[in-house]
C-alpha cells in the first residue's frame, strides 16, 4: 500500500506545479482559492499536507497588520503532519511517501548549536526570512495572475501542499495517528520540552504554570509524569480549572479572584516561600515578571515560552537574581526536532504520553474559519482541520 502511494504521488505531481486550495485572507475571515506551488528546489520538500492544526501563533500574527513580518497576502499554519510528495536535488533523508512532520524551527547538524547538548537554535539557518524559503529568500507559491503569496514561518500548511527546506522536516513513523503526530511540530511539544528538557522538573518538585493553552497543559502533564508534588496552573479562565485537573494540576488560581493580591502571592503563600519552577506559556511581559516573582529565592528557576509579541521588556529586581532566581528562555521547549520528535512519537505509541485531551476539535478545510472562532472565544485547546473530510 505504502509502495502505492508513492507510485501515485510520483505519477500525478512529482516535478511540476499543483494547483492547490489554500487559505489566504489575513485579519478577516479567510478564504479558499486556488494557488500554485512550485516544485521544490536543491534541499527541499513538497508535502502534501493531511491535516493541520491553529495554534496561537497563528492567531497572533493573523491579527498583525504593522511590522516588516506583518506580510500579506500569506498561507498560514505551522503545526502538521503530511507525505512528502516529491524533494529536490541533494535530500536523501526522506523519500516520496514518508510520513514528515513540518516543523518552524531548523534543524540543519552542521552548524556548532546544533551539534551542542546546550542548545536547539540553528545559527546556519536562523529564522529570519518568515516570508520564504529560508536559503534563496524567494517564495514558493503564486496566486493565479502570478502574484507572490508569502510564506508562515517557512512551513505555510493551510495548504494542501507546501514546500519545506529539508532543515525543517522530520521523518517519524506512520503508526502514530496523524492528527496526534501533528500537535508534535509546535505547541505540545514546547510544553513537554520546558519541562523535561529545559528545566529538568525533579520528583517532589513545585510546579507553576502560567496560561493553561495547550503549552501549558503539556507541561502540566510532564510535571506530573516528572513527579512533581505540587502543580499550581494560573489562567484568568475559571473554565481552565476543570481542565487543568484532568492534565494533572493541583491547584488553580484565577488572578480575577485573588483581590488585591498578585498570583505570584497567593503562590508564596501556598508554596510557603515559592514555587521551585515557574513556566509563563502566554507572552506576556508582565505575567512573565509575576511568575519571576513566584519563584523561590535561592534556586526558583522561571522558564519563558511565550513570546511578547509588543517587545515590551522585562522588569526583574536585581535582588531577586542575587538571591539565586534564574530566568531561562526557551524557544520550542529546548527540543531538536530531528532528534525529540521522533523520540516523542515513539513515547506517545508507548503510551507513555496522551494527546487525546488536547484535541477539542475538528472540523474540515473548508471549515478552517471555525478553527478560529474556537481559538478565539477559548473554547478549543487544539482544533485539528482535515484536508481531505
Amino acid at each position: 500500500m505504502e509502495e502505492d502511494l508513492k507510485a501515485n504521488l510520483a505519477t500525478e505531481t512529482t516535478g511540476k506545479p499543483i494547483i492547490c486550495k489554500v487559505c489566504r485572507k489575513a485579519g478577516e475571515a479567510l478564504v479558499i482559492e486556488d494557488i500554485e506551488v512550485a516544485p521544490p528546489k536543491a534541499w527541499e520538500v513538497r508535502i502534501k499536507i493531511l491535516c493541520t492544526s491553529l495554534c496561537h501563533t497563528d492567531l497572533s500574527f493573523w491579527k498583525l497588520d504593522l511590522g516588516p513580518i506583518a506580510a500579506f497576502p500569506r498561507i498560514f499554519g505551522h503545526e502538521a503532519v503530511g507525505i512528502v510528495e516529491s524533494v529536490g536535488e541533494h535530500v536523501e533523508e526522506v523519500s516520496e511517501g514518508d510520513t514528515v512532520v513540518p516543523v518552524f524551527f531548523p534543524e540543519c547538524g552542521d552548524c556548532r548549536d546544533c551539534k551542542s547538548s546546550k542548545s536547539n537554535v540553528c545559527t546556519k539557518f536562523v529564522n529570519k526570512y518568515y516570508n520564504a524559503m529560508p536559503r534563496d529568500e524567494v517564495g514558493r507559491f503564486k496566486d493565479m495572475f502570478g502574484e507572490p503569496i508569502h510564506h508562515f514561518v517557512h512551513v505555510s500548511s493551510f495548504s494542501e501542499y507546501t514546500v519545506v527546506d529539508i532543515t525543517q522536516v522530520v521523518k517519524i513513523s506512520p503508526q502514530l495517528p496523524v492528527e496526534k503526530a501533528c500537535l508534535l511540530s509546535c505547541g505540545v511539544a514546547t510544553g513537554i520540552g520546558a519541562v523535561w528538557k529545559v528545566a529538568r522538573v525533579e520528583e517532589g518538585s513545585i510546579v507553576a504554570i502560567f496560561g493553561l493553552g495547550a503549552v501549558g497543559l503539556a507541561a502540566v502533564q510532564t510535571a506530573k509524569l516528572q513527579g512533581a508534588s505540587m502543580i499550581i496552573g494560573v489562567d484568568s479562565n475559571p473554565e481552565k480549572e476543570d481542565i487543568g485537573k484532568r492534565f494533572g494540576i493541583t491547584n488553580f488560581i484565577d488572578p480575577k479572584s485573588c483581590g488585591e493580591k498578585k498570583p505570584s502571592q497567593v503562590i508564596k503563600e501556598l508554596t510557603d516561600g515559592g514555587a521551585d519552577y515557574c513556566f509563563e506559556c502566554i507572552g506576556s511581559a508582565a505575567v512573565m515578571q509575576d511568575a519571576v516573582e513566584s519563584s523561590r529565592e535561592g534556586w526558583g528557576r522561571t522558564v519563558i515560552l511565550g513570546v511578547e509579541p509588543r517587545g515590551i521588556p522585562l522588569s526583574l529586581d536585581c535582588l531577586d537574581i542575587l538571591k539565586g532566581k534564574t530566568v531561562v528562555g526557551s524557544l520550542f521547549g529546548g527540543i531538536k526536532p530531528k532528534l525529540d520528535i521522533p523520540a516523542l512519537v515513539q513515547k506517545c505509541m508507548n503510551e507513555e504520553l496522551n494527546l487525546d485531551g488536547f484535541i477539542t476539535h475538528e472540523v474540515s478545510f473548508h471549515d478552517i474559519n471555525k478553527a478560529f472562532d474556537y481559538l478565539i472565544q477559548g473554547q478549543s485547546l487544539r482544533c485539528i482541520i482535515w484536508m481531505d473530510k
